[in-house]
């Protein structure tokens, strides 16, 4: 499975989800199992390795956090290859004012909104989507 990769198709399809709870981002130099275990992404970057966990481990881990955000997942299977998917979606909340934190993964992409902004941009998303079906 490769996913799709016509951009009108996954402008039209998608279905953006909403995760329960809040996250944030963080950044140790080497995190525990439990962290690592607990993490919906980590990357290692030669200044560390940044973390997206849920709010509330990481204040029982006492972890230095920033941009306490809610994810919403483009439910539509994206390829990896698909072209100006992210950038029409990233495009959109920008016109907003809206940052965005995406993040791709093997079935979905990935949204990180600021917790205040978040139920505003599944608006916006929704009917970006509405927008572009035939």
């Amino acid at each position: 499975m490769t996913g799709e990769t016509d951009l009108q198709r996954l402008i039209a399809s998608m279905t953006p989800v909403l995760t329960p709870g809040t996250y944030v981002f963080a950044t140790l130099d080497a995190p525990s199992l439990e962290l690592v275990a607990s993490a919906l992404m980590l990357f290692r970057e030669d200044e560390g390795v940044t973390l997206i966990v849920p709010q509330a481990l990481a204040e029982a881990h006492g972890l230095k956090v920033i941009y306490p955000c809610r994810c919403i997942t483009l439910s539509i299977h994206s390829s990896l290859e698909a072209v100006g998917f992210l950038a029409a979606v990233t495009a959109a909340l920008a016109k907003a004012g809206i940052g965005v934190n995406p993040v791709s993964a093997f079935f979905h992409d990935h949204l990180f909104i600021a917790d205040d902004r978040a139920e505003e941009a599944m608006v916006i998303l929704r009917a970006l989507s509405a927008q572009a079906r035939p």
